[in-house]
């Protein structure tokens, strides 16, 4: 009895999964380069075979493991604003704020490439990620005095600044919390704020 379509694209998606799942595994471990394609389908209870029926090398399945994450990523920034014909910053709750529920659900992944050797390269990707995604779907909400490309690249390097904090905090915050600080800090406005020098009126003594 042959398999039909449907029960096939299960198989693949399972599959690909426990490799995925199983090269993750292998890296909290052990540094990239060492880990072998038989390690991958060991560690996921499969064979070679499976493996190159749908990856040529290991830095296939890698690229593949942070294409879904990158897709998933563009998935939940657009989330609080997606299918909006009008979209208010002002009046958008924290709980819209999805990033953080999205980093989380990643967690392992998150962890391993920021405190890797690729974490400059991973980061670069997530900024302009976000950055681009800021430009595309977010520049008519732009204030028309501030350069549109410097203020996307400032917003995207905080929000992963906040999520590389997040991450060096082992969690220890949930989801809604980060969301809920981004949202505050989205919304403060330091103009009236003094700052005021302590140390002015100390003399140092000789």
């Amino acid at each position: 009895m042959s398999e039909t379509p449907n029960s096939m694209d299960r198989r693949i998606k399972k599959s690909k999964a426990a490799m995925k799942d199983a090269l993750i595994h292998l890296m909290q471990k052990h540094p990239f380069k060492e880990i072998s394609i038989t390690d991958i389908v060991e560690r996921a209870d499969l064979n070679r075979g499976t493996f190159y029926r749908h990856y040529q090398y290991k830095e296939d399945l890698f690229n593949e493991i942070i294409n879904d994450v990158i897709q998933d990523l563009v998935t939940s920034f657009r989330k609080p604003y997606q299918g909006l014909k009008e979209f208010e910053v002002g009046l958008m709750p924290s709980s819209a704020i999805t990033i953080f529920e999205h980093v989380h659900q990643h967690a392992q992944f998150y962890t391993l490439v920021v405190q890797s050797e690729a974490s400059s390269n991973f980061q670069r990707m997530i900024c302009d990620v976000l950055r681009d995604l800021s430009l595309q779907d977010l520049n008519q909400i732009f204030p028309q005095h501030i350069n549109p490309e410097l203020l996307a690249s400032y917003q995207s390097h905080a929000i992963f600044g906040m999520i590389m904090e997040w991450i060096r905090q082992d969690f220890k915050h949930s989801p809604a919390y980060m969301a809920e600080e981004l949202f505050k800090i989205i919304h403060y406005r330091p103009d009236n704020v003094v700052l005021k020098d302590e140390h002015s009126n100390h003399h140092s003594s000789l």
